[in-house]
């Protein structure tokens, strides 16, 4: 015989059901908007399915939050990335003090989404920094969020150095930033080139690293970063010098300076579409110590938000976890050996990556010293006073600093040797490419000593 609910018990849970909801409505959610929401006009909803609006309202958003963290671990491990997108913008909604998640999050995002060769999907570049200035913004008062965003511009951007410094300022504004990590900004000075606010802040910085190694209960890591600090200042010093910085700010000419004369970098290239979806780089770099590595290019001709060899990155301030699927973006490094470069890109592995859904494409190569290596800055200095290159030097697309810029054009056809490219090679080239120039595929090096003439 089937037991009935007394109506009491009926009306006691509708009761209770009422008094929730009421609870909800007064106190729960207007407190979740105030204290938790992402804030800045952003819907609460925005990315979570029913269910998971119903876990965020109900009060346990941290117990949830580090539940779910620890799931996210196994997709880690696993390396079933598309699966911890959605765990971590439902952590961060649920629990945005978890800063922890906020930094992984952006490197996951930023640096864990790549091709078959380990090339990143730079379409995701903007959601990391969304969600690194949702972090920040949640975290206003800890150093992490912003450091973390300023690495993301200084390290994985390695182009908008104003952006760099910007947040690395911010950054050591918070009483918590880590003495270790406080020497970066004088390096996002150089970059920027800003070399004086460089100088004066190792020389802030060393002034309080030599009162900190004199005190009674310095440890041994007080004393090492002390020197690190000296031998770094010390260095930078020279190179002001030695790069005919000094000479220019007191308007003096450059001559018997190291970046005197300019010297002419030589730069060409010729692209071939060997396969579909697979391109071969070769070219020419007239630069004979190793270390150079020009920027390669490929995106679609009207990819939105377009700068020359880049972006504009920062172009929202939503987390937006689906990048543009209809757009391509490659990026590559062309390292140079023996004055030359070839190496063959291969995208027909990765279509969703790489869709190739646009008519017309875009080729850029790109160098900028401020990115260069010390010994290759040390002739061409940190604006580039020591390069030339008779055919592309571009003072123009970054103001205040001479770079190298090229461009070529291939259409979708010839990418994906379609119509009358089926069975011919699609080869384009600037018009100082010299086909003997990269015919041979040397394995030595040619190592510069007293002996060369």
């Amino acid at each position: 015989m089937k037991r009935r609910l007394s109506p009491l018990l009926i009306g006691f849970l509708a009761l209770c059901l009422i008094g929730q909801g009421f609870l909800q409505r007064a106190s729960i959610f207007p407190r979740w908007v105030r204290d938790y929401s992402p804030g800045e006009g952003k819907m609460v909803s925005e990315g979570l399915s029913p269910d998971q609006m119903l876990f965020a309202l109900t009060g346990f958003r941290e117990m949830i939050a580090g539940i779910l963290w620890v799931r996210a671990d196994s997709f880690f491990d696993s390396g079933n990335y598309d699966a911890i997108l959605p765990v971590i913008r439902l952590v961060t909604i649920l629990d945005p003090k978890q800063i922890d998640v906020y930094a992984t999050g952006m490197w996951h995002i930023g640096y864990n989404f790549t091709d078959e060769e380990q090339r990143s999907d730079r379409r995701y570049i903007p959601s990391a920094l969304a969600l690194g200035k949702e972090g920040a913004r949640q975290n206003d008062k800890t150093y992490e969020m912003y450091f973390e965003t300023g690495w993301m511009w200084y390290h994985k951007i390695d182009d908008s150095y104003p952006n760099a410094v910007k947040w690395f300022e911010t950054a050591q504004q918070q009483k918590d930033m880590l003495t270790a990590r406080k020497n970066l900004l004088s390096n996002a000075y150089e970059r920027n080139g800003e070399v004086d606010k460089g100088v004066d802040l190792l020389y802030r910085l060393f002034d309080d690293a030599k009162a900190n190694a004199a005190k009674k209960d310095a440890a041994y890591g007080d004393r090492q970063n002390r020197d690190t600090l000296e031998n770094k200042l010390d260095t930078m010093l020279v190179r002001t010098v030695q790069r005919g910085y000094v000479a220019q700010k007191e308007g003096r000419p450059l001559t018997g300076y190291d970046v005197n004369p300019p010297f002419d970098v030589g730069f060409s290239v010729k692209a071939s579409v060997v396969e579909p979806r697979v391109i071969r780089f070769e070219g020419t770099w007239n630069v004979l110590p190793v270390g150079t590595r020009i920027r390669a290019v490929l995106k679609d001709a009207d990819y939105p938000n377009a700068e020359p060899a880049g972006m504009k990155w920062d172009m929202s301030n939503s987390v937006n976890l689906d990048p543009p699927r209809d757009k391509t973006f490659m990026q590559d490094q062309l390292f140079v050996r023996n004055r030359r470069f070839n190496r063959k890109v291969d995208m027909s592995k990765d279509p969703t990556m790489y869709p190739f859904t646009s008519d017309r494409y875009l080729l850029e190569f790109y160098y900028n010293p401020r990115s260069a290596p010390p010994h290759i800055q040390d002739k061409f200095s940190w604006n580039g006073e020591g390069m030339t290159d008779k055919n592309f030097l571009n003072t123009e697309i970054r103001p205040g600093q001479r770079v190298v810029y090229a461009t070529l054009e291939l259409t979708k056809d010839q990418i994906l040797r379609r119509g009358e490219w089926q069975d011919r090679v699609p080869v384009v080239r600037t018009k100082n490419y010299a086909e003997k120039a990269t015919n041979a595929d040397d394995v030595l090096l040619d190592i510069p000593s007293l002996r060369t003439k």
